[in-house]
């Protein structure tokens, strides 16, 4: 049976500056047990997301769900009847699904995980509650643990750029499977992220922090930054293109915390590169993930450390080696048992709501989702 349960209340986060306790400190609280952890959310259009399990050796769902209609409203408007979130669609995978990417003006989605062989194509049923696999696309990994990492091209003829290494990465017509682009060299680097930046773009990073812009219209030829800066302690990284306001738009991430800021027209010379408070370093760099909040000027979100996820105003920033601190910490996936200690699952992912500035939805290991609108104590950003 697809679905769970929903609460809402009020939660809890720390303020930066003073490390004290505040409540309440959100405009909105959501929380949602799924049947099991997702390490996707994946928007349809501004009021539908998609959610899909990574367990192995077992069928996992995949979920639409429709968002509580109180989340959908542009002002608050008192209290409404819809509180919970809704399945709108759903289905079964027989592996585990680690990406998932809807085409947008379709009824298609694609997915990649372990094993990772091949990508599946569903579709959402126009006609009933049904996602169902229609098609799958070959892709050259063989390597038992590995699996593609996935972006779309969206187009009237979309696209599917894949590739678990450079070696590998290619674009395939998603009708006709041909293969549209490749990158053509014998490079093994891994990947951690890929990401369509318009028609004709895409950014990649490797998991040694390499970021690199790639036009397709040209043989193989990326704008690239072989590290992510010269005091980076290595470890694993990715990142994320599409900073909104003045400065750098791109975000490269650690998984010792740290966080590198580029100027996408010079990716050889980073414009900071700042140590985030964390824990400790990522128990799975896989979870890594940061964000740019498509609403908000020089604003991010980064979590995959523990059980938080931490929204940071990057206008001041600049040099190497700084430490900053976050503007909100949302802590809502952490619980205190019987004798006050923290028993914190680990967020999965995170994503910002296409259309509401504040509004984040995050994911964690116990398979709870939590819809979470923030109030920005500094009014920075």
């Amino acid at each position: 049976m697809w679905g769970g349960t929903c609460t809402e209340d009020s939660a809890w986060a720390s303020a930066p500056a003073a490390g004290k306790w505040h409540l309440p400190v959100y405009q909105d609280f959501h929380a949602f047990d799924l049947s099991g952890a997702t390490r996707v959310l994946e928007w349809i259009g501004d009021k539908g997301i998609l959610v899909a399990g990574y367990e192995s050796l077992k069928k996992n769902e995949i979920l639409h769900l429709i968002l509580p209609l109180r989340l959908s409203v542009k002002e608050n408007q008192g209290l409404l009847p819809e509180r919970d979130f809704k399945v709108r669609h759903g289905g079964f995978s027989d592996r585990s699904v680690f990406d998932l990417k809807y085409v947008p003006d379709t009824r298609l989605l694609v997915t990649s995980g372990l094993p990772g062989c091949y990508l599946q194509v569903w579709q959402i049923a126009e006609d009933s509650d049904v996602i169902k696999a229609v098609s799958t696309i070959d892709v050259r990994e063989k390597e038992g643990r590995l699996w593609p990492r996935v972006a779309i091209f969206s187009s009237a003829a979309p696209g599917v750029l894949h590739g678990a290494r450079l070696s590998s990465l290619k674009v395939v017509d998603l009708e006709s499977q041909k293969t549209t682009y490749s990158s053509g060299v014998s490079d093994g680097e891994l990947l951690s992220s890929l990401q369509v930046l318009d028609a004709d773009t895409f950014a990649f990073c490797c998991t040694s922090g390499r970021l690199g812009l790639v036009d397709t219209r040209q043989k193989w030829t990326p704008s690239e930054n072989l590290r992510p800066g010269s005091g980076s302690a290595g470890g694993r990284w990715c990142a994320e293109a599409g900073g909104r306001g003045p400065g750098p738009s791109i975000a490269s991430l650690g998984s010792d915390g740290q966080l590198c800021l580029l100027d996408p027209r010079d990716l050889c010379q980073p414009v900071s590169l700042v140590q985030c408070p964390v824990s400790t370093p990522s128990p799975d760099p896989e979870l890594l993930r940061v964000t740019w909040a498509p609403g908000l000027d020089n604003c991010l979100a980064i979590s995959g450390f523990d059980g938080t996820v931490q929204v940071y105003d990057v206008t001041s920033w600049g040099g190497m080696g700084r430490q900053v601190e976050p503007v909100f910490t949302h802590k809502g996936h952490i619980f205190l048992d019987g004798n006050g200690i923290d028993t914190a699952p680990l967020v999965t992912t995170h994503t910002w709501h296409p259309c509401k500035p504040r509004t984040l939805l995050s994911a964690a290991s116990d398979a709870s989702l939590h819809v979470w609108d923030w109030v920005d104590l500094h009014a920075a950003c």
